[in-house]
This record gives C-alpha cells, structure tokens and sequence, in this order.
C-alpha cells in the first residue's frame, strides 16, 4: 500500500511543556491505524495538529502527495480529513437525518439568500444533500432512526451517528478520537464492525482509543506516545507485549490486564 500520510519530526510545545516531541508517522492508504498511550501521553494534540487546529512548532506533514503543514481546519477538510471527537458534537434536538445532512453544508454553493428564496440552485442542492445523505444511512443501516431526534438515541448510536456526519463528506481518511468511551461491549463490538466496513468502503482510519483489547484485535497497526515521544510503532500483539509499552502504562503488569479488553 502507498503512504496517505507522512509526518516528520512533529513537535507542539506549550509554554515549558512539550507535548509532542519530534514524532514522526506513516500511515499507508487502506490502513486502520491505533493511536495509544497512557492519559496526557499526546495523542489528542496529535490529532489536533494533523487537523490544523494546532499548527506544529517543527516538522512536516504531507498528505496525498500534499504539504500540509500549517493548514487551517477548513483547508485540511477540503483535503479529505476528517475527525470526530471525545465529546458528542451532534445537534441533539435534529434528526439523525439532519445532523448527516449537516456534513454535507460546506461543499453546497448556492449560498444563504438562495436559500431564502427557494431558488432553483438551492432547491437541487438540497435535493442532491438528502439524497447522498440518506444512501449514507442506508449503508451504514441507520435508515430506521433517520427521523428520531439524535438526543434520544443511545450513546452507541449517537456515536454511530457522528461518525456517519463525518462520513457523508466521502474523506480519504477518518480521525476517531475516542469512540468507543462509555461503550458496552455489545456497542463496542458494533463499532469496530463499522470501523471495518468504513476501511472496506475505502477510507484510511486512525483512531486514539482507551480500550487496548479492541485496538488489537481491529487495527492492523498500533502507535503508542508516552509524554508526547512515539515508543512503539508495530503490529498490535507485538506492541502492547513491548516492555516499554508496558512500564508506561502501568509500571509492569500486561497491558490488557489494566486497560480493559
């Protein structure tokens, strides 16, 4: 497979600290790639940079082929990364149908007052929206709660949901920033099916992710940060039975003993 996304010497300091230091990463297109490390290791800042909300103190970060480095938000989406985070970001008295169609806004052209007016290029562009952003629902099978009100989903379906938002955009690659927290283990298993189908469907996937005994079993690669420096960087049996790995999660004990599998 051929590199998507190369970051080199990566570093982000704030103030005295420095929360990613010189990290440097490869992720090959079609991969599903985790991101570990104990809490405060760097890894949400790590997203935050490859997405633009931080810009890097050093280094470089090409993406398809592109320089990268310094974008804004709006620039690397229009890249074709996109993120979901810790927090649920849904419009929770919208319809699940809604808040999907709400991925699809910023590529529409027609603009605010044609959208007033019902102009014809407003009205096809919503026709076109609703259109992709039901075929998104049909295939990831959330048609039967496309009209429920997203507050009242259950937190694995509204989970579900935020990852389909960023979804309906089509991206190269998808950053999941913790989705499988609060989760059961029946919705845990559901996610990383959907995970699975996402990679199928063509999109390269990186994912920070507490739960060490799902990442090994569904990623094809796992990267571990401890205090912002990469320590392992491997096949996921491989990594989490490293010694390093081990004494910075927990000072000695398996890592899926304390984690969670």
């Amino acid at each position: 497979m051929d590199a998507l996304l190369e970051m080199k010497g990566i570093t982000k300091r704030f103030g005295g600290l420095t929360a990613v230091d010189q990290v440097d990463l490869i992720v090959k297109k079609g991969e599903i790639l985790g991101l570990i490390g104990p809490n405060g290791a760097g890894k949400t800042t790590f997203f935050n940079i490859l997405t633009g909300i931080y810009r890097p103190d050093q280094g470089n970060i090409q993406f398809n082929g592109t320089d990268i480095t310094g974008f804004k938000p709006y620039q690397i989406a229009n890249q074709g990364i996109f993120r979901t985070f810790q927090n649920i970001r849904l419009l929770k008295d919208y319809s699940v149908l809604d808040n999907i169609k709400l991925g699809l806004f910023r590529q529409t052209k027609a603009g605010a007052w044609s959208s007033i007016f019902g102009l014809r290029r407003s009205r096809e562009e919503e026709k076109k929206v609703a259109e992709e952003s039901w075929a998104l629902l049909e295939r990831l099978g959330l048609t039967d709660l496309a009209n429920e009100a997203a507050g009242n989903l259950s937190y694995g379906n509204q989970r579900r949901v935020e990852i389909a938002r960023a979804l309906v955009s089509h991206p190269e690659m998808i950053l999941l920033d913790e989705p499988a927290a609060g989760m059961n283990s029946e919705e845990v298993e559901s996610l990383s099916a959907l995970v699975r189908q996402i990679r199928q469907q063509g999109t390269t996937v990186i994912l920070i992710e507490h739960n060490v005994g799902m990442v090994v079993e569904l990623c094809d690669r796992l990267v571990v940060l401890d205090h912002g420096v990469k320590i392992a960087d491997g096949d996921p049996n491989q990594v989490v039975a490293n010694p390093a790995v081990i004494e910075a999660y927990i000072g000695g004990q398996e890592v899926t003993e304390v984690v969670g599998d």
